[in-house]
């Protein structure tokens, strides 16, 4: 009987160091492996959103440790976004500043990254962010931090190192530093940690062939035979007899997507002489003097949202009406 229970005894023993070992030997994901995962969304959300690649990939590497994070691993929370008061989805709790404070949870990694470019789209705190170029990565990890997406004093500083370390900015220029070992990133991982790290430098100007939009001190300028002028602090120029929203992008070197969603239009949509087309993202808010606009007869609300440079889900928020709205004729809309 001794014989018998001793050898159930170092079987359950073996039985348990095995799963351990086992339970200890959950795959942990390096820095490159996690960009190879993710990049393809962070791209997206660079057309979709406006936010830069690299600065996705930065927070998601440094907020998520690679994925291997305990947010990341059992709430699919790559970005470390708390509950909020309007978060109705799953929770998590979580000790950060504080002991046991509630994280969002997540289906997917895909529901987190989404979630992230949303936050930051909607989010007032952070509109300042997209008033700088998609290749200044360094500008909005500075504004990250400003805006107080993190309380750490060095959030600015890791999120740069990370982008530079792994060369994510090449993603912001449509460019990809994973193309020809993306299929081999395991076997060379050892080869990637002892390359030098490249720093880039943010050139004093920008390349001819692309508008520095945040730079504009005059009221007109020109570009590509286009006359640039801006309203609100945004950047516009009026269509060209036979122009569309394709040819002014390239002629801006924006992609399609981004001077639709810039102009508050969906795909096929036609320009006529003249019209008002926006190169930059629009004012959550109009900055001027006036308080309110008087609509004309035949007014839309999206009229008003170009002519004062205002986004137009934020005007008719404001208002509480309809994106599509039809305005009567002496009706007030509130700019700000």
């Amino acid at each position: 009987m001794k014989k018998i229970l001793g050898t159930l005894l170092l079987t359950f023993v073996a039985l348990f160091v095995c799963a351990k070992a086992v339970s200890q030997s959950r795959i942990t994901y390096t820095t490159n492996e996690y960009i190879a995962r993710y990049n393809s969304i962070a791209v997206e959300h660079q057309e979709k959103y406006g936010i830069p690649a690299s600065i996705t990939l930065a927070q998601g590497i440094l907020e998520s440790n690679n994925g291997n994070g305990r947010l990341a691993v059992e709430a699919n929370n790559h970005f470390g976004i708390k509950c909020k008061k309007n978060w109705t989805g799953m929770t998590i709790s979580h000790d950060d500043d504080a002991k046991g404070e509630c994280f969002r949870k997540y289906n997917t990694a895909e529901e987190s990254y989404e979630d992230h470019a949303s936050y930051l789209d909607t989010q007032p705190r952070y509109d300042s962010l997209f008033r700088h170029s998609e290749t200044d990565y360094a500008a909005w990890a500075r504004g990250l931090k400003a805006a107080g997406y993190a309380t750490d004093p060095l959030y600015a500083e890791k999120l740069i190192r990370i982008i530079e370390e792994n060369k994510l900015y090449l993603f912001d220029r449509g460019e990809n530093p994973l193309e020809e070992r993306v299929e081999q990133i395991v076997e060379v991982e050892e080869q990637i940690r002892e390359e030098q790290p490249v720093t880039v430098e943010t050139p004093a100007t920008q390349s001819a062939t692309v508008v520095d939009i945040d730079n504009y001190t005059v009221a007109l300028n020109s570009h590509n035979g286009y006359a640039l002028q801006t309203v609100n602090g945004i950047g516009y120029v009026e269509a060209k007899a036979g122009d569309s929203y394709e040819t002014i992008a390239r002629a801006f070197n924006l992609s399609t997507k981004k001077i639709l969603k810039f102009n508050d239009v969906a795909a096929g949509a036609t320009l006529v002489e003249g019209e008002r087309v926006f190169v930059e993202r629009k004012q959550p808010r109009y900055v001027g003097a006036d308080l309110y606009h008087t609509a004309s007869e035949g007014e839309s609300l999206r009229a008003v949202a170009q002519l004062y440079g205002v986004r137009l889900t934020k005007l008719a928020q404001l208002n509480r009406l309809s994106n599509d709205a039809a305005l009567q004729e002496g009706e007030h809309i509130r700019l700000r």
